[in-house]
């Protein structure tokens, strides 16, 4: 077996020197002996072999995840490892203080195989018990006069309760590191993946949903989130925690659990939700705005089929957002691409739609509120195929109210509503997704 690497971590331990206080000079000597000859016998490698599998199965017994070959081959070289070094460093009044290299390397097995560092805790945990299991059986194995077997004793299990301490400080820290590489480069795995697929590259599906986690041949609805403020320095990981509760509360209201999420700045998110095909309407904006909590906002387009969907219902999303931003700052949380395609597709144009708007509403383009009392019932009346009892309801008005309010839109618009039923539900929408600054200004 190797020596620890020169360049390996090294971990503080602190060790008593010998003899102890009150120790003879006989006694430290027959101590010396007595441990030379136990380690002499214990560093032999079908002894050291033995050692190793009993330790091993021990923990693995009590730990079955790393029962598999591999980690159990990395398990057991890492014991080994810390073995030669305890064992070694029993006849010294001190220890090295460096952690060998199969340690580490068992420490990023277990946060490449994505588990807990908790999982590396236990193991550690439970190793320190067998090895004490195995000093005392050790000690009861060889006749030692009593005063040595305390020393001994004593100095083993200090020793190894030490050294396992300090490995375990240090190993957390090789774990860390490994496990945020892990992500990080998962991470950047799956971004690259998404750009790909919006870029429209020739790219193998089934390579690509292995690689997101995320089945492509499916339904899939495009979510945009993002937040009223951007995140503060260092607040970024929360600001990214709660839009993926967000996005997981929707996809739950819609019966999904299959989300794929990607981080598009400090306080923004891009998301798809796996549907089914019987759910092939987009959701109502209404429903979407009860899982939604300040700061956070939502744009959405309309669920698409397998990549083409993917890219579409994305492209519709951040449609969506593009008009909410432009939209009031008091405006809904929540857009739905479905309720502002014609305000987005008008004000590709901006001057155009402005020209529009106020060609077409006349007098009702004014900032007062009689216009917008006017355009309100126009925008209601033509929602409801003109019938004046509908449009009554839906405005929580008299008919006869109504009636009249219809009679002196056609009065201000110069002609009947019929004549230009589409232009004019054209630039109503505008209006009502852009806000009263698309209108002209008075004067």
């Amino acid at each position: 077996m190797t020596n620890p690497v020169p360049d390996a971590r090294p971990v503080p331990v602190d060790q008593p020197a010998m003899p102890a206080a009150g120790e003879s000079s006989s006694m430290s000597e027959r101590v010396r002996y007595w441990l030379a000859e136990f380690v002499y016998d214990m560093m032999r490698t079908e002894t050291l072999d033995q050692i190793v599998d009993r330790l091993d199965s021990a923990i693995v017994a009590r730990i079955p995840e790393l029962a598999d070959r591999d980690m159990r081959r990395d398990l057991a070289a890492s014991t080994r490892a810390h073995a030669r070094v305890v064992l070694s460093g029993l006849t010294s009044d001190t220890i090295d203080p460096v952690l060998p290299e199969q340690a580490h390397a068992f420490a990023r097995t277990i946060a490449r195989r994505g588990f807990e560092l908790r999982l590396l805790l236990r193991t550690y945990n439970v190793g320190l018990a067998a090895v004490l299991d195995f000093f005392t059986d050790a000690l009861d194995q060889r006749p030692t006069p009593y005063p040595i077997e305390r020393v001994v004793m004593l100095r083993m299990f200090e020793r190894a309760t030490q050294w396992v301490g300090a490995s375990v400080e240090t190993l957390t820290e090789t774990y860390m590191e490994e496990r945020e590489r892990v992500l990080r480069a998962a991470l950047n795995r799956r971004t690259e993946t998404v750009r790909a697929l919006l870029a429209g590259d020739d790219i193998d599906i089934e390579q690509a949903s292995t690689r997101l986690g995320y089945r492509l041949n499916q339904q899939h609805l495009g979510v945009v989130l993002w937040a009223d403020e951007p995140a503060e320095s260092g607040g970024d990981g929360e600001m990214s925690g709660l839009l993926d509760r967000v996005t997981a509360r929707l996809a739950a209201e819609l019966g999904s659990n299959r989300v794929l999420t990607v981080a598009s700045g400090a306080s923004s998110m891009w998301a798809w939700i796996g549907l089914d095909a019987h759910q092939g309407a987009a959701p109502d904006a209404e429903m979407v705005a009860q899982v939604v909590e300040a700061p956070v906002r939502i744009a959405f387009g309309v669920p698409g089929d397998r990549v083409a969907g993917f890219r579409c219902s994305h492209a519709e999303a951040m449609a969506a957002r593009h008009v909410a931003e432009r939209g009031p700052v008091d405006g809904p949380r929540v857009t739905a691409y479905r309720d502002v395609e014609i305000a987005y597709l008008a004000g590709v144009d901006e001057a155009a739609m402005r020209a529009m708007i106020a060609r077409e509403l006349r007098a009702l383009a004014r900032r007062d509120a009689n216009a917008a009392r006017l355009r309100e019932t126009l925008r209601a009346y033509l929602r409801c195929q003109h019938s004046p009892e509908a449009a009554a309801k839906l405005l929580g008005v008299h008919k006869n109210t109504v009636r009249y309010r219809i009679q002196r839109i056609e009065e201000l618009l110069g002609h009947p509503i019929d004549q230009r039923a589409l232009p004019l539900q054209t630039a109503l929408a505008c209006v009502a997704a852009y806000g009263a600054d698309v209108l002209p200004e008075p004067g």
